[in-house]
């Protein structure tokens, strides 16, 4: 592909400076780019790259300047250049149709240009939105739905009785609607617990791979619109979180936690049983949540338990200096064991 940078400042509604018939045939980082390809400039601590830089274009912010070179001003260079990284490297989207090997149930609907690929099964009443891909070996189950332009990755099993809204993106090996860890012990053992609720996943939301979102045990589990999940997240039966929160690789989070909107969850963070963590909070990465905690709105916290961040930060140089504090203290205690001795000593001299 190639484009000259005139239109490429017109795709993204940016302003040109420098060479407007320059053609561009890909995109790249600062460090690598050719004189064929555009990069971005994130901002103004990148500036000695960018001049460094051999990119034949860069995305900039407004208002940075680098003379001699052709620049596309935007007020946002890395929501742009993500436009431009689509424009030259479009995702390939399979034809519609439903592949011969597919097996569809009785009362399967599927909207208007839908792909369903080689061996997925979609089971009784399933409904798929227009323009939805079904990629192959996925499992959907009885009466569950998928929305409109929703993309769901090789080898996904979801469950009956689960709801996917529009263009949701669910990646390779994940479960959804699995069984919550619901038990309880009775009479010298355990019994199980039915999980007869749902999952409902809402708009614009993303999954990663090898993800597991358990059912509610009896009402839902919910995950709200732009929510973001990398792979290997576990969530647990009834769990609700709210709209654009993103969560990070190997984190859990057990039942019934409430994750209000827009928490940034770091990777391998552990949250316990009824927590619930207010808005606009972080939790760092490999923090421990205990049961029936609460985080404040805006807070950040870390820490097994997790507690506020300047307040870990005080207890780790605290712990980090023991070492020289038992070395202070052994030689203190060095020096009053040598005063009791001349104390002991002048003592004597004194009696005799």
């Amino acid at each position: 592909m190639r484009k000259t940078v005139r239109e490429i400042a017109e795709f993204v509604s940016g302003r040109l400076i420098g060479e407007a018939t320059r053609e561009i045939t890909g995109v790249a980082s600062l460090d690598a780019a050719t004189e064929a390809e555009i990069a971005f400039v994130d901002s103004e601590g990148h500036r000695p790259q960018a001049e460094r830089s051999r990119a034949g274009c860069l995305v900039v912010p407004e208002g940075f300047r680098l003379p001699g070179r052709t620049l596309i001003e935007v007020a946002h260079p890395r929501r742009a250049f993500a436009d431009i990284v689509r424009l030259f490297h479009p995702r390939p989207r399979p034809m519609p149709g439903v592949h011969p090997t597919a097996i569809l149930g009785e009362g399967v609907i599927l909207g208007e240009g839908v792909s369903i690929g080689p061996y997925a099964v979609l089971d009784r009443e399933v409904r798929i939105g227009a323009r939805a891909e079904i990629g192959s070996g996925v499992y959907i189950g009885a009466r569950s739905s998928i929305g409109e332009d929703s993309i769901i990755y090789p080898n996904v099993t979801i469950y009956p009785d689960v709801q996917i809204g529009a263009r949701v993106i669910i990646h390779s090996g994940s479960v959804i609607g699995s069984d919550g860890f619901g038990y309880f012990f009775a009479e010298g053992r355990y019994w199980k617990f039915p999980q007869v609720g749902s999952v409902i996943i809402e708009d614009d939301v993303e999954i990663g791979a090898g993800v597991c979102i358990d059912r509610g045990t009896l009402g839902a589990t919910r995950i709200g619109r732009g929510v973001k999940i990398d792979n290997l997240v576990q969530i647990a039966h009834n769990v609700t979180i709210e709209a654009d929160t993103v969560i990070a690789a190997q984190t859990g989070i057990a039942g019934s936690a409430h994750i209000e909107r827009g928490v940034q969850i770091g990777g391998q963070v552990g949250i316990a049983d009824h927590v619930r963590i207010g808005q606009g909070a972080i939790i760092g990465a490999q923090a421990g949540i205990p049961s029936g905690k609460r985080i404040r709105a805006g807070e950040f916290v870390w820490g097994t338990p997790a507690r506020p961040m300047r307040e870990f930060k005080e207890q780790y140089a605290h712990l980090s200096r023991l070492p020289h504090l038992r070395q202070m203290v052994a030689m203190l205690s060095e020096q009053v064991d040598a005063l009791r001795r001349l104390v002991l000593e002048e003592r004597s001299r004194e009696e005799t």
